[in-house]
């Protein structure tokens, strides 16, 4: 369980297959306070603590992970949004994010809006009703909230405000129009969904 609060911005060092995709990503988090069997969220994907030393850790990424996940997402050089595990007695300062990407979405624009960037995300109609203005949504494991809302015929499109601090602690500062971001539904929205579709059927 994660707050959607980066805590470090890695970089993979390298990526070999090994069976399954190993991922090595150079970090700046005490690695001797880190188990072996941790999860910590690499970019919203909620991933295990395989291998470690001092400046960096490792990850094994299934093909079923790869398929789910942003283009590009696993190459060397790539950066990472990481945010450990929530700890009981940890402050929620983002929303409750588990680390499971629900789908892609795309960059549609990206503007300067005063010293903040209104960045525009473009979604799938799978995403669309569980998108809402002043709602919570994880952006490659980013906590935000929605400011706007818009049907289109391919799905949905939703506006972010990602203020100067967000862009500088997180890989934002470096995000691109058209670039391929994992997105992650508030587990709430997900629950009242499911909940509305079986209404009545009881």
């Amino acid at each position: 369980m994660f707050t959607g609060i980066v805590t470090d911005i890695g970089t993979i060092a390298e990526a070999t297959q090994q069976g399954d995709l190993r991922v090595r990503v150079a970090t700046a988090y005490d690695t001797s306070e880190i188990d072996l069997g941790a999860s910590i969220s690499c970019s919203g994907v909620c991933l295990t603590v395989v291998d470690k030393a001092p400046g960096w850790v490792a990850f094994d990424v299934s093909g079923e992970t790869i398929s789910r996940t942003a283009d590009r997402q696993w190459t060397a050089g790539r950066k990472l949004n990481l945010e450990r595990a929530l700890r009981l007695g940890d402050e929620l300062g983002g929303h409750i994010v588990t680390g499971h990407v629900d789908g892609i979405g795309r960059v549609a624009s990206i503007a300067e809006e005063g010293g903040s960037h209104r960045v525009t995300i473009a979604a799938s109609h799978d995403i669309a009703p569980y998108v809402a203005p002043k709602g919570s949504v994880t952006v490659d494991g980013v906590s935000l909230t929605v400011n706007a809302v818009r049907d289109t015929a391919e799905g949905v499109e939703f506006d972010l405000n990602i203020i100067p601090h967000t862009a500088a602690v997180t890989t934002f500062g470096a995000l691109e129009a058209g670039q391929a971001v994992n997105l992650e539904i508030d587990v709430l929205a997900r629950y009242l969904q499911r909940m509305e579709s079986l209404r009545g059927k009881a």
